[in-house]
């Protein structure tokens, strides 16, 4: 794999750093650099607000999400180009995470089976940002267990009645759109008569409730359904085919999640560089610069990994399970990396400044958060199962309910 730009890829390169210098929201620059995972705030503005302005600025210009077709809203660019656009928009890309599950999951999701002129009407204002789009798959009976899934839709003439509840969806409380997996047939096994839809996240019959986090933060939700009425129209794939089509949500998933995950490495060394314990510098310290060695080098693989996965995807192929791996290792390594920084401080943690108190804050803030991030997308041990069967070719777990109608099998123990 050759990391030099071509003259053509560095031709692009110079195109987004001239305009992303040109019309950045340059003002928000050190907060940005300073937010991490958990924690974005902006003083000057609200973040919702900010970031939809820049993504509208930046679809203007035709850089919104570089990578899709221009029918939709994007430029056209290579999935290389994506990863050279990414490199440049620097921190501004943090303003993007609201739009991470709409562009990353949602938009792939409808480009392959959404109709042409459903194609041309959502995805452009969801490529600008006018639109937020969410993913509704998680229940509470389920969890990561997508299969597993409650949320009935009944057919009645040209339209399906919903009844049931989503949980821990991000960005319902903001969202305009989601997509959403249902149970349409509960006679046959789990993993068949399920069935996607996408809908109007201000239907009558929808009701988001906000979970408090512990970082105080509530990005995550409670979505219940009571009689909702979605169109036949906007049904995606066949029905009963829902698993096949969440498989296409899934897949990007991981790679949407997996490739930008936070891991703390970059706010650790600048921190263990800058913070004083009784014996000098923490970077001096033969202990810290193990460990700090070691997480670079899991950084450094988890790098290459995800550009193996963009060489794939220039390739015409579809994100496959060893995406898995970014996101299962990135996950615990935020959380040790907030640990260790934490248990660094020691005595040394009590504040003397603000600047000790802001480096303290954010990582105070990503253990908080960490716990969330082993959970979403995935929890660490289905993404376990999914890289031992379907990357390394280890034989499955033993499933009693494979081939069992979903109508039978057992809610609780005797």
């Amino acid at each position: 794999m050759n990391f030099d730009d071509t003259p053509q890829e560095a031709a692009f390169r110079a195109e987004a750093r001239a305009w992303i210098a040109a019309n950045a929201p340059k003002q928000y620059e050190d907060e940005l650099k300073k937010a991490s995972l958990g924690r974005i705030q902006l003083k000057g503005g609200n973040i919702l607000d900010v970031a939809k302005a820049w993504q509208k600025k930046k679809a203007e210009a035709g850089w919104a999400v570089p990578h899709w077709p221009k029918d939709y809203g994007g430029r056209g660019a290579s999935p290389i180009e994506r990863v050279i656009w990414q490199q440049e928009e620097g921190v501004f890309g943090k303003l993007g995470a609201l739009f991470i599950i709409g562009h990353g999951m949602c938009g792939p999701t409808m480009m392959a089976y959404a109709a042409e002129d459903q194609k041309r009407h959502y995805l452009p204002p969801l490529a600008s940002g006018e639109q937020i789009w969410c993913q509704l798959f998680s229940e509470p009976a389920g969890g990561s267990d997508v299969a597993g899934l409650r949320t009935r839709a009944e057919r009645d003439g040209d339209d399906w009645v919903i009844n049931g509840q989503k949980i821990w969806t991000s960005g319902a409380h903001y969202s305009d759109y989601g997509i959403l997996i249902t149970r349409t047939d509960p006679h046959v096994p789990k993993h068949k008569g399920l069935t996607m839809f996408f809908l109007d996240m201000k239907s009558p019959g929808v009701e988001v409730k906000p979970i408090k986090q512990a970082n105080g933060q509530s990005e995550f939700n409670e979505v219940y359904f009571t009689d909702v009425r979605i169109p036949d129209a906007q049904r995606l794939g066949a029905v009963g085919d829902g698993w096949n089509v969440s498989l296409t949500t899934l897949m990007n998933e991981r790679m949407a999640i997996g490739s930008n995950m936070a891991t703390g490495v970059p706010e650790l060394f600048e921190f263990a560089s800058n913070l004083m314990l009784e014996d000098g510098l923490a970077i001096d310290d033969r202990a810290v610069r193990s460990k700090l060695a070691s997480w670079a080098v899991r950084a450094s693989g988890l790098k290459y990994t995800s550009f193996r996965a963009i060489s794939a995807l220039s390739r015409g192929e579809r994100p496959g399970p060893e995406n898995s791996i970014g996101k299962l290792v990135a996950g615990s390594m935020l959380q040790d990396v907030a640990t260790y920084a934490l248990d660094l401080q020691g005595a040394a943690g009590v504040l003397s400044g603000p600047d000790d108190a802001e480096a303290a804050g954010k990582f105070q803030a990503m253990l908080l958060r960490s716990p969330a991030t082993r959970v979403e997308g995935g929890t660490d041990e289905i993404l376990r199962n999914i890289i031992a069967e379907r990357v390394l070719g280890l034989p499955g777990d033993i499933r009693v309910d494979k081939d069992v109608p979903f109508n039978q099998i057992p809610t609780r123990g005797r």
